[in-house]
């Protein structure tokens, strides 16, 4: 028996696929999603996922070991498409034999898919579109996730609620599809449950949880913060190809907008190419990132955040914010039955 019946009908297929009790992931978030968050997301029953990013084959290697130790649960790892290493990397999660790897950050490369389910892996993709979606799926992909721009970090220009109603109907009763972005609350779970999502996935709302590594003063800018507060970075210059990221607005932000003006400067100089200028911006952001959640600098670092910050607001332990979410979930969805 469960406490969550009608919840857990709606998200058996994707508790199913995850081999979790409740079909509710943690979005992967470098220098937050390691060892200590993943587990407790995992022993809380939900389905916590290890944030790669820019770590090395060791470092990963340590990092899925450091996991295993301290949950019996099932987790996943994120790994970036465009790692130079991603081979070497998903050589480590065959190792560990982790049952589960998101590939993120761009179209996987050739090859890719069929080595990880070469060990028995599943494999989660991100997709724009549905075209690519599918393209995927047929590669190997055994589930996608969706992620509107309400979502912190890295984003693509449409809301989680335009892309669960153009996804959902679509692929929903052939392929296990989780939505997120912008997901804070239990009755935003209920409402896409109800489109067909086999589950969700939340970031935001587990960054600043009790079992979070992130600073105090990381955490206390997000209990401050609105939904208002939490906005896109800008492009400068149409040839530097930035991907949006959201983060609350501080002098980290303005710095974004300087570099990138010297990098297209460096551009016309002919002092980088186009490939290390793309580099120069991502490790703007890998330095920002940390010097926001591990030294806790709030003014420089980069505060990535989704609009559901303004939900966070307070520390509360992992397992407390996922029966809340749960407890939500259920009651919006018995009280829908009952006006049925």
């Amino acid at each position: 028996m469960t406490a969550y019946p009608k919840t857990a009908a709606l998200m058996a297929r994707g508790a199913e696929f995850l081999g979790s009790e409740h079909a509710v992931l943690c979005g992967a978030m470098s220098w937050v999603s390691e060892r200590n968050l993943v587990s407790a997301i995992s022993n809380a029953g939900g389905f916590g996922v290890i944030a790669c990013g820019a770590m090395t084959p060791d470092l990963l290697d340590a990092e899925i070991a450091a996991t295993r130790a301290l949950t019996d649960r099932p987790f996943g790892v994120n790994l970036i498409t465009m790692h130079p290493m991603l081979f070497d990397l998903i050589a480590v999660t065959a190792r560990h034999r982790v049952s589960h790897v998101v590939l993120a950050g761009g179209i996987p490369p050739k090859g890719s898919i069929e080595a990880i389910k070469a060990f028995g892996a599943k494999v989660l993709v991100f997709a724009p579109t549905i075209a690519l979606a599918k393209k995927l799926f047929r590669s190997g992909a055994d589930a996608l996730v969706i992620e509107g721009s309400e979502a912190g970090g890295h984003i693509g220009p449409v809301s989680t609620g335009v892309l669960a109603q153009e996804f959902l109907p679509a692929l929903a009763e052939d392929h296990i599809v989780f939505v997120a972005g912008g997901i804070g609350r239990g009755e935003a779970m209920a409402g896409y449950l109800e489109m067909g999502a086999a589950g969700v996935q939340l970031g935001t709302r587990f960054a600043a949880a009790t079992e979070s590594i992130a600073h105090p003063d990381f955490k206390k800018a997000f209990f401050r913060a609105n939904a208002r507060d939490a906005i896109a970075s800008v492009q400068v210059d149409p040839r530097l190809p930035v991907i949006p990221v959201r983060a609350l607005k501080n002098k980290g932000t303005e710095e974004f907008t300087a570099k990138q003006i010297e990098v297209a400067h460096a551009l016309d100089a002919g002092s980088l190419d186009m490939g290390a200028a793309q580099l120069e911006i991502e490790h703007f952001w890998a330095g920002a990132l940390r010097r926001a959640v591990i030294d806790g600098d709030v003014e420089r670092g980069s505060i990535m955040a989704g609009q559901s910050v303004g939900l966070v607001t307070q520390e509360l332990p992992v397992a407390t914010i996922m029966g809340n979410l749960l407890d939500e979930c259920e009651l919006a969805l018995g009280k829908r039955l009952k006006v049925a």
